[in-house]
């Protein structure tokens, strides 16, 4: 009898340390599924880009708002840098939970991955020396134009190579492409304005004219995988920090009080489109 109570005991003592051991798991696995991988291509300033003058860290609106977002949504977050080209596929592959930087939902896109509600709209500028003469797109007949890799700039270049002669290179980071500019490698690159301003700002002998576009301009989004229980969930805290002006006081600290657009939800003003 002694031995038959101990073999119990003993069992429900194993069973006992094995739920425990099963809730430990279970606890640490979801506090593993908070933490989400965000997938960002520092390079686009005041979007997300690194002040190596001050630290290595990745700072800008884009950087903010996903801290912002994951406060709100309960998650912990943790940035990749990488090139632009590669973001949409790091996504398919599980590489990246979410991408925010600046990215445009094109059609072509969104048969890959889902986006968020937009949160934000730009412009695309073409950018040249003033020597250039260049100061609308029937001035990039002829020449060579630069662009981002896997960008909606790309794009808009190779739309407008069907109405006129002109050559589209492309790089992978927007450096890249005003040191090509500056060194004569380009006559021109196309880039969205608010990322140009601040070249601009810099440079004197660069100009930058506003490209005509007939279509609805485009917006930014949080891309994410297809299906993703995490889209609505993105949604809901964009919506809440537009309703209680925590993106409009994020306009003001990075766009000088330029306009931001969030699917209809205007709150400020800067110039208008990205990637």
């Amino acid at each position: 009898m002694k031995k038959l109570l101990s073999f119990l005991l003993l069992m429900i003592v194993s069973a006992s340390l094995a739920a425990c051991g099963a809730g430990e798991e279970a606890d640490t696995a979801l506090g593993e599924s908070k933490k989400l991988i965000m997938g960002t291509s520092a390079d686009y300033k005041p979007f997300e880009y690194v002040d190596t003058a001050h630290s290595d860290e990745i700072i800008g609106y884009d950087i903010d708002l996903a801290n912002m977002l994951a406060k709100e949504m309960g998650h912990e977050i943790e940035i990749k840098d990488m090139e632009f080209s590669g973001l949409i596929s790091a996504l398919k592959t599980g590489q990246v939970d979410f991408v925010l930087s600046a990215m445009t939902p094109t059609p072509e896109r969104q048969k890959n991955v889902d986006f968020s509600d937009v949160y934000y709209t730009a412009q695309d500028m073409i950018i040249s020396t003033t020597e250039a003469g260049i100061q609308s797109e029937k001035d990039l007949d002829g020449k060579t134009v630069g662009v981002q890799l896997g960008s909606i700039q790309q794009d808009a270049a190779e739309e407008l190579s069907k109405s006129i002669q002109l050559k589209v290179d492309t790089r992978d980071r927007i450096p890249e492409l005003i040191q090509d500019l500056q060194n004569g490698r380009f006559d021109a690159i196309i880039i969205e304005n608010t990322v140009a301003n601040g070249y601009l700002d810099k440079h004197d002998e660069l100009q930058g004219h506003t490209m005509n576009v007939d279509e609805e301009e485009a917006g930014s989004a949080v891309a994410l995988p297809k299906n993703s229980e995490l889209t609505s969930e993105f949604n809901a805290a964009l919506k809440k920090l537009k309703e209680n002006g925590e993106l409009e006081k994020l306009a003001e600290k990075w766009f000088d009080g330029e306009q931001l657009c969030s699917e209809g939800l205007t709150s400020h003003s800067v110039s208008p489109s990205h990637l």
